[in-house]
C-alpha cells in the first residue's frame, strides 16, 4: 500500500461512498448518484464538483470487491512504476478529457433529437474512464511477445462494445484506453518499480 498510496486512498474514499449508498434510503440514493454525475445538467451548473466527484462514487456499492480487484490489477502497478504524479495525471487525464468528449456527443445527439432530453440528467459516474487509461498504459508494461496479446485482449474489450452498442460511455472507455497508450512518453521516465520480467535482447533464444 505504501509503494501505492494513491490508488488506495481512492480505493478508501470510494469503499465510504459506497458505504454511504448503501445504508441511504433509496430516494435519497437517487439524490446521491444524480448530484454527483457528470452529466450535461451538472457539468453545466457544477463543472468542478461534476468532474472530481463523479470518480469517487461507483451506482452500485455491492460491486466494491470487484472493483478493488481491477485496482489492485491495474492502478496499483502502473502507481508504483510510474510514480503517483503520473499516474494520477494519466487516469485524470482520460477521466476529464472521456467525459467531457463523450457529453458532448450526448449535447449533440439532443440537439439533433437522436436521443431525448432526459439524458441530460441521466447518472455519470463511476472509475471506469481510469481504470481504462491505466489498463492502456500498462501495455507499455507488459514484456514482448505478452505485450500483443494483452493489448489485443485489452483493445476488444473496449472497442467492441463501442462498435456494437455505440453508448456515450463505450465512446468514453475506448477515449480512456488510446490516452492511456498515448501517455507512452511517460514511461520513458525513469522507473519506481521493479519491470514484470527481464526482456531479452533480439535474437536472444
Amino acid at each position: 500500500m505504501r509503494s501505492s498510496p494513491g490508488t488506495h486512498l481512492w480505493l478508501a474514499v470510494i469503499a465510504i461512498t459506497s458505504l454511504v449508498l448503501a445504508l441511504s434510503p433509496d430516494g435519497f440514493e437517487s439524490y446521491l448518484l444524480h448530484r454527483n454525475s457528470s452529466n450535461l445538467h451538472q457539468l453545466a451548473h457544477h463543472p468542478v464538483r461534476a468532474l472530481l466527484g463523479s470518480a469517487f462514487w461507483i451506482q452500485d456499492p455491492a460491486a466494491l470487491a470487484f472493483y478493488a480487484l481491477l485496482f489492485e490489477l491495474f492502478h496499483a502497478p502502473v502507481e508504483r512504476w510510474l510514480g503517483t504524479p503520473a499516474w494520477l495525471f494519466t487516469v485524470a487525464a482520460a477521466h476529464i478529457t472521456a467525459t467531457l468528449v463523450s457529453q458532448q456527443v450526448v449535447l449533440y445527439a439532443i440537439t439533433h433529437h437522436d436521443v431525448p432530453r432526459s439524458m441530460a440528467h441521466v447518472v455519470d459516474i463511476g472509475v471506469s474512464y481510469g481504470l481504462a487509461a491505466s489498463a492502456g498504459i500498462l501495455a507499455h508494461r507488459v514484456p514482448r511477445p505478452w505485450r500483443w496479446l494483452y493489448l489485443t485482449a485489452v483493445v476488444a474489450f473496449f472497442l467492441v462494445p463501442l462498435l456494437t452498442d455505440r453508448t456515450f460511455t463505450d465512446l468514453g472507455h475506448a477515449l480512456s484506453l488510446a490516452i492511456g497508450l498515448a501517455c507512452y512518453p511517460l514511461t520513458r521516465r525513469p522507473a519506481h518499480g521493479k519491470p514484470f520480467a527481464a526482456e531479452r535482447p533480439p535474437g536472444a533464444h
